[in-house]
C-alpha cells in the first residue's frame, strides 16, 4: 500500500492516533526498523513504562517495519495528527528542522559520553523544542551509534586510502562533502541498491554503524570494516504537536517520562547489540582495523567551516557542543 492510499485509509476510516475508549486512549506509533533492531527495543520500553504509569488508561499501538510509510512519510502523518509518534534519524529531521542539521557534522562528538552528555543537557533539550513550530515535539534521543567505512578490496587505514574510492553515501550534502574532503568519490545511493552495487564493484565501499553492517549483510561482501566513526546522528522519538495537544498535563508528563526512561533502557539494547555484530563480522573474515582518528578528523575540518557559512545561525549551538 503507497503512502497516498495509507492517508486516504487514515482519513476516511477515522483510524485517528489518538483513539478514545471510554477512559482509555492509543497513541499510534509507526517507524521502518524490524522488530530485532535495538531501536525498536528501545521503543517497547516505552509502551511497557507508558501502561504502567498511567495504569493502562493511556498506551502505544507498534507499527514496525515502515507498514506506515518511509521516515518522512510518517514525519508527515505526525504533522497532520493521523498518527502519533515515530522515530526517526536526525538526519530526517534536519529536513524539517534545520537545527538538526548540526548533528551531521563529522566529529562533532569527542566520544559517546560526550555526546550523551550533550544529547541530555540543554544543548539537545533545546533541539527537540524546536520543531513545536513545524508541529513536531521531540520526547529523547535514541543512540543510533557511529557511522564508519567498510570496503570490498581496499583496506582505509588513513584519509589517503580513500582516494580514488566510489563510497556510498546518504543523499546528504553533509555526507557527501565528508566523503569528499577525506578524498574518496561520494556516491549518493538507495540502501536497498547497495548489496549489488559493492558486489557488482560499482562502489567501492560505505559507511555505516555495525548493526546496519550486519542486518543488511554487507559484511559478506565487504573485506574491511575501519572504524574511524566519522559521525554519529542520533535517532529521535517524536511526537506530533497535534496530537501531544490533546493531552492532559498528566498524560504529558507520563509520555515524557516513559521516553526518557527507555532512551536509558535503549542505551544497553544498542551496546549489546554492536558487541553482538563486531563478533559476527569478525567470525566473517572481516578485518577490522583501528585507524588514527585524529588523521580523519584534521582532514574533514572544511565541512564544519562550510556549513558554519551556510548555517551562521547554527554556529552558536556548533560552539556550546564542542565547549561543552
Amino acid at each position: 500500500m503507497n503512502y497516498k492510499t495509507l492517508l486516504v485509509l487514515f482519513l476516511f476510516v477515522g483510524l485517528f492516533s489518538c483513539k478514545k475508549n471510554s477512559d482509555k486512549k492509543v497513541l499510534y506509533l509507526g517507524h521502518t526498523l524490524p522488530q530485532t533492531h535495538p531501536v525498536h527495543k528501545g521503543i517497547v520500553e516505552f509502551q511497557k513504562a507508558l501502561a504502567k504509569k498511567s495504569n493502562g488508561t493511556l498506551t502505544i499501538k507498534i507499527f514496525p517495519d515502515g507498514q506506515l510509510g518511509s521516515e518522512r512519510e510518517v514525519v508527515e502523518l505526525l504533522q497532520i495528527g493521523s498518527v502519533a509518534i515515530t522515530k526517526v534519524s536526525a538526519a530526517t529531521m534536519s529536513n524539517f528542522v534545520p537545527d538538526y542539521h548540526v548533528f551531521g557534522i563529522p566529529y562533532l562528538f569527542r566520544d559517546k559520553q560526550h555526546m550523551f552528555d550533550v544529547l541530555e543537557g540543554d544543548v539537545g533539550k533545546s533541539v527537540l523544542e524546536k520543531g513545536e513550530k513545524f508541529w513536531l515535539r521531540g520526547l529523547c534521543y535514541y543512540d543510533a551509534g557511529s557511522r564508519s567505512f567498510y570496503t570490498s578490496t581496499k583496506a582505509v587505514r588513513t584519509p589517503e586510502d580513500l582516494q580514488g574510492l566510489k563510497i556510498r553515501v546518504m543523499n546528504n550534502q553533509m555526507a557527501i562533502n565528508m566523503v569528499n574532503s577525506l578524498g574518496g568519490s561520494a556516491t549518493p545511493m538507495s540502501y536497498g541498491e547497495l548489496y549489488t552495487a559493492i558486489q557488482q564493484g560499482v562502489v567501492d565501499g560505505a559507511e555505516n554503524n555495525p548493526p546496519s553492517f550486519v542486518s543488511s549483510n554487507h559484511y559478506e561482501i565487504s573485506k574491511y570494516y575501519t572504524l574511524d566513526e566519522h559521525s554519529a546522528v542520533p535517532d529521535v522519538l517524536l511526537i506530533g504537536t497535534k496530537q501531544w495537544n490533546k493531552l492532559s498535563e498528566k498524560e504529558k508528563v507520563w509520555v515524557q517520562e516513559a521516553a526518557s526512561e527507555s532512551a536509558q533502557a535503549q542505551k544497553r539494547f544498542w551496546k549489546e547489540s554492536v558487541d553482538e555484530c563486531m563478533e559476527i563480522v569478525k567470525k566473517a573474515g572481516v578485518e577490522i582495523i583501528i585507524p588514527e582518528k585524529s588523521l580523519f578528523a584534521d582532514k574533514s575540518k572544511s565541512v564544519l567551516e562550510e556549513f558554519e557559512k551556510e548555517h551562521p545561525e547554527l554556529s552558536e549551538t556548533v560552539k556550546a557542543i564542542k565547549s561543552h
